[in-house]
């Protein structure tokens, strides 16, 4: 028995032992760092060496396969035409003019040659090359149907060859053109209205005669309207690095489809400050489909109409709710929009259930409405909502 009694005892004793031990452990485990500090390694001296941190460069996606697909389908395009100006001295002066008027044998008109440059991205395989309206017409803006500019197009494999005028649209300052060529490289078109604000873009194009140039940045802002830049206006923004000779290059996102035109950049010292303009992909797409089509691009109107913004005076005394809408100011009486029931002092708040705080906006929406249909507008007259029916004409080549 008392053998017995010995070896529970030590097997007691045994297991408390062993107890202990793991209890030690787990609290020295709760205590230490998972992984203990490493112990300090001599210093030693060299030369110093530029570091990426890594958290950051992990995050930018890769665009070098994108880059080299879509670079080839931008090419450089330079417009050459003779431009007829006044060589009188006098020809400012309104008695000299009166007497010998303005194209007068003596001095006669003086001929400069004006030189433009851009890009151009071509949007088939067959040669059709889209570009900005003033990098073929120049600073006069548009082309004379006299005497057309020499277009010449420098192409990624180093060809070089004429190009032919298919259509020029100073409102939404937009050209096409054609070259003989075939199995050209090209891109998809991407869908500009599936843009977001932050997403990447790349702008490719040939700024300061610099071919092939890339440029990163990212859609800054959408629907950007009364730039002041072109009569129909709904421009992304970005701040892609965009400069002169970039105009009419390709805007791509990161699947490599083309999802905008570049045109234009806000500069106070002429270079670049980091706001660019591009004209969407949605809009350019359709602007090659009327080229094609009709040779002209072909857009809604209601007729010669003034709008703009409510003041605060205006607000207050017409009774518009919260200062919305647009104002009518002068219009023609025979306007579509005369005939329709619209009115100077008239407030417009809808058009065809959009609403309308921007005059940009309203213009847009004219234009892109159907030609031969009636627009629903809604206005405000005299503190009354009322809905007037206005027909949709074929707006004049301006």
């Amino acid at each position: 028995m008392r053998a017995r009694s010995l070896i529970l005892a030590v097997l007691i004793l045994g297991c408390g032992f062993l107890a202990g031990l793991v209890l030690t452990n787990r609290m020295r485990a709760t205590t230490e760092p998972a992984d203990p500090p490493a112990a300090p390694e001599p210093q030693q001296t060299a030369r110093p060496s530029i570091v990426t941190p890594g958290p950051v460069a992990g995050s930018l996606p890769d665009f070098t396969v994108v880059a080299a697909r879509t670079v080839p389908v931008v090419a450089n395009i330079s417009s050459t035409q003779v431009i007829a100006r006044q060589n009188s001295p006098f020809s400012n002066d309104p008695f000299f003019r009166y007497f010998f008027g303005d194209d007068n044998d003596l001095y006669g008109p003086q001929r400069d040659i004006e030189r433009s440059l851009g890009s151009g991205v071509i949007v088939s395989a067959d040669g059709y090359i889209l570009t900005n309206n003033h990098v073929v017409a120049g600073e006069a803006g548009r082309i004379s149907l006299r005497q057309l500019p020499a277009i010449s197009v420098a192409l990624s494999d180093k060809r070089e060859m004429r190009a032919q005028i298919i259509g020029v649209d100073p409102t939404t300052d937009l050209a096409l053109l054609k070259i003989n060529a075939q199995n050209l490289p090209t891109m998809p078109w991407g869908d500009s209205s599936r843009l977001k604000v932050a997403e990447w873009v790349l702008a490719i194009g040939n700024p300061f005669q610099l071919n092939e140039t890339v440029t990163l940045g990212i859609v800054s802002a959408l629907g950007r309207t009364s730039l002041g830049i072109s009569g129909y206006e709904d421009f992304i923004q970005t701040d892609a690095a965009i400069n002169p000779g970039n105009s009419g290059g390709a805007l791509v996102n990161t699947r490599g489809e083309l999802v905008g035109v570049n045109t234009a950049i806000f500069s106070q010292s002429g270079g670049y400050q980091g706001i660019g303009f591009a004209i969407p992909s949605n809009l350019a797409r359709r602007v090659v489909a009327d080229f094609l089509k009709y040779g002209e691009v072909r857009r809604g109107s209601i007729g010669y109409v003034e709008y703009g913004p409510l003041t605060t005076q205006q607000s207050s005394d017409l009774g518009a709710p919260n200062g919305r809408g647009l104002y009518v100011g002068r219009m023609r009486r025979d306007s579509a929009a005369y005939d329709g029931g619209l009115r100077p002092g008239d407030i417009i708040i809808t058009f065809n259930g959009t609403a309308v705080n921007d005059s940009g906006i309203l213009s847009r929406l004219i234009q892109d409405s159907m030609i031969g249909s009636t627009a629903a507008v809604e206005i405000l007259r005299d503190g009354r909502r009322m809905q007037l029916k206005v027909p949709i004409l074929r707006a004049t080549a301006q």
